[in-house]
């Protein structure tokens, strides 16, 4: 079997109303869908991370920069591909947009080996440690109104989303530390004394201003503080993961095993949240997955995209170990956002129906059943939103 070509298909529309996190708004929602063909007719399909401009980008290295250093090569030497493309790309990216961009190509490959086995992705990954994955749906964007409107805002969706069924939500903050700590006050009061929720500041903070913060989460029993300060920021992370009782969580932004490796050794996160779709790919994942679980550091992946991302990440989950072992032990969750995504909701042929699993089991999610990703793109929403 050979590669004969692969295709970036980036996608976008309007989005209903513009929405917001603390480094930018935005208007449009894009995605990088990636289709690997071979000489055999089956096709594997795959996700790059990165919005907008990004996306367009990438597409460029996917198609110009990748394609031609593997067409030819076997499909299933995935691990051969990963490895020659990120040693003729080392010199030029070790991060950022070229491990982005590997990150799809190598997501199709797998798909493409579940389906040469005829078996699903979470069992080419090692097995099922569990039939279902519990979701989280996270909302409470930025828009462009007063803190008051925010915050009565902010408490409505909570609640919202708590009704919707899911396990706990997650907000975003970015309006300022004292205004951020109303915000949080919001949606405590909005879901209650006992419900799960977590804040995502996407690295807006000083170590200063996010021990602010910390300390407001702590007394309101936040689960996690997600991306507190900048990504570069270790000694930070592993200041606020001594100084505070929420868990620290972060890693979107890391990508490969040496990136990771230096995160985890600093001993910075509670929960270490790795991007499968911008990392390096399920290949990378799964060396990282290792690396946080030697660490004894629990896992809950960031999930951001299409279906294409939400099924892979589902079966990752699927297959990720329980740390630690045990009667109860310690489980992953399933991120989701609850905010408009028609790439989520309308890209598939037989599409997940997250929200209407949820609801139906009280916060579940099962796993997809076909080989490989078990989730296939509709070609006319593709043409239809193609760019």
């Amino acid at each position: 079997m050979k590669i004969t070509r692969i295709t970036s298909h980036v996608l976008q529309y309007d989005l209903p109303s513009e929405l917001g996190y603390s480094q930018q708004y935005y208007t449009r929602r894009t995605a990088h869908i990636v289709e690997v063909e071979t000489d055999e007719g089956i096709t594997g399909w795959g996700e790059c991370f990165g919005p907008g401009n990004v996306a367009i980008a990438n597409r460029t290295i996917v198609e110009q920069v990748i394609q031609p250093l593997v067409l030819g090569m076997n499909p299933l030497d995935r691990d051969v591909v990963w490895h020659k493309v990120y040693n003729l790309l080392r010199d030029h990216g070790q991060k950022g947009m070229p491990l982005q961009s590997l990150s799809g190509v190598d997501i199709a490959l797998w798909d493409i080996a579940g389906k040469v086995a005829g078996l699903p992705l979470c069992q080419l990954a090692g097995g099922r440690h569990r039939d279902r994955v519990q979701a989280y749906g996270y909302g409470m964007m930025l828009k462009r109104q007063s803190v008051a409107d925010h915050i009565a805002r902010f408490r409505d969706e909570a609640a919202m989303i708590r009704d919707m069924g899911f396990a706990a939500t997650k907000m975003k903050v970015g309006l300022g530390p004292r205004d951020d700590v109303k915000l949080c006050a919001a949606v405590r009061e909005g879901v209650g004394a006992d419900f799960r929720f977590m804040v995502d500041a996407n690295h807006c903070y000083t170590t200063a201003d996010a021990f602010h913060v910390g300390r407001a989460l702590d007394e309101l029993d936040a689960y996690w503080f997600e991306e507190p300060v900048a990504p570069e920021d270790l000694d930070g992370y592993r200041e606020l993961r001594a100084g505070l009782k929420v868990n620290i969580s972060g890693g979107e932004a890391e990508f490969n095993r040496w990136g990771w490796r230096q995160i985890l050794e600093n001993r910075g996160l509670d929960i270490a949240q790795p991007e499968v779709c911008a990392l390096g790919g399920i290949s990378e994942y799964l060396r990282v997955l290792a690396l946080a679980h030697a660490h004894h550091t629990p896992v809950v992946n960031h999930v951001w995209g299409s279906a294409i991302a939400v099924a892979t990440n589902l079966h990752l989950l699927a297959a990720m170990p329980p740390l630690p072992g045990g009667l109860f032990p310690w489980e992953p969750l399933l991120e989701f956002d609850t905010t408009d995504n028609k790439f989520r909701d309308d890209l598939l042929a037989e599409p997940l129906d997250i929200q209407g699993q949820v609801k139906a089991t009280g916060g579940y999610v099962a796993i997809p059943e076909g080989p490989g990703l078990g989730v296939t793109p509709d070609r006319d929403f593709l043409k239809h939103y193609a760019i």
